[in-house]
């Protein structure tokens, strides 16, 4: 035969639903005061600040782009070599005859670029005007008309007290190359 005993509240069971019970007063105080009577200020606020609001712009007109129709039979292949370039083929000596000396030895300041290079200073020495170059890796070069310096193949001009002129050979675009001129200055800060 099966006994069964009835279940007694155990003392924290009891104790649990005492203060649950006890919770409650507690919740509905905290949610009155949660009520529309803190809430003047902001909406005060909010009046004010749309009364403040400025009006915006109306986006600019933009007037529609022309389209351009390719005739591949009356204009050049634009992605075909340079010599098809019609400078080239004219005969313009200074783009077709300009080709950067890919064999020389390249100097210690072509590994960076111009924008890197600072120039400190200038000497003279035995009637030739040298000019002090500070690089990235902090030592400080000396360099004469003739060296060359920075990644597209400068070669110094002329060393004058506040600037070193320069002409850079760059590619144009076309499979040629264009010459540049350039400087280093001083910068007086």
């Amino acid at each position: 035969m099966i006994r069964i005993k009835p279940h007694k509240p155990t003392s924290s069971g009891a104790r649990r639903a005492a203060a649950a019970l006890a919770a409650i007063p507690l919740l509905t105080v905290l949610l009155a005061a949660c009520s529309d009577n803190g809430m003047n200020d902001l909406r005060q606020f909010v009046e004010e600040a749309k009364q403040k609001q400025g009006r915006v712009e109306p986006l600019p007109q933009f007037k529609p782009v022309e389209t351009f129709a390719y005739d591949a039979s009356v204009l050049r292949d634009p992605f075909g070599s340079a010599s098809t370039n019609p400078r080239l083929a004219a005969g313009d000596k200074s783009i077709a005859g300009l080709v950067p000396d890919a064999n020389r030895h390249k100097e210690v300041l072509e590994s960076f670029p111009l924008d890197t290079l600072r120039m400190l200073g200038t000497f003279e020495f035995k009637e030739t005007k040298w000019g002090l170059v500070k690089a990235p890796d902090g030592i400080v070069y000396r360099i004469k008309p003739g060296n060359h310096l920075g990644q597209n193949f400068g070669k110094v001009q002329a060393v004058q007290d506040k600037k070193i002129t320069l002409v850079e050979i760059v590619p144009d675009g076309l499979g040629g190359w264009l010459e540049r001129d350039a400087y280093l200055a001083i910068n007086d800060q």
